[in-house]
């Protein structure tokens, strides 16, 4: 039993909204409630750390994805679509300014 409330304790997004150090003094009071010797606890709670960050990197990833996917639908633009366009205006200012160069010599 206290294996599977291992097990669950260390997956999904609770894992990863949860701050450090409150994974911290949750897995000391598992390693405290499930009689853990110290080679144990700390095993446990190496491994719950090394789940908290991957849970959330994943969570981090899925966050950046559909914030992403609602600024496609809404059809907003990127910074980077607009440092892209501020570049090309730049261009085009200097092929005018080309233009009105010759015109006058």
């Amino acid at each position: 039993m206290f294996e599977y409330m291992k097990k669950s304790l260390l997956t999904g997004v609770g894992l990863a909204l949860r701050s450090k150090k409150e994974i911290e003094e949750l897995a000391r009071e598992f390693a405290d409630k499930g009689k853990m010797d110290q080679k144990e606890g700390k095993k446990f709670m190496d491994d719950l750390m090394d789940n908290y960050d991957e849970a959330r990197e994943k969570l981090d990833k899925k966050v950046e994805s559909t914030v992403e996917k609602i600024l496609e639908k809404a059809d907003i633009p990127r910074r980077s679509d607009i440092k892209k366009l501020k570049e090309e205006i730049r261009e085009i200012k200097a092929m005018l300014d080309d233009v009105k160069t010759d015109d006058q010599g």
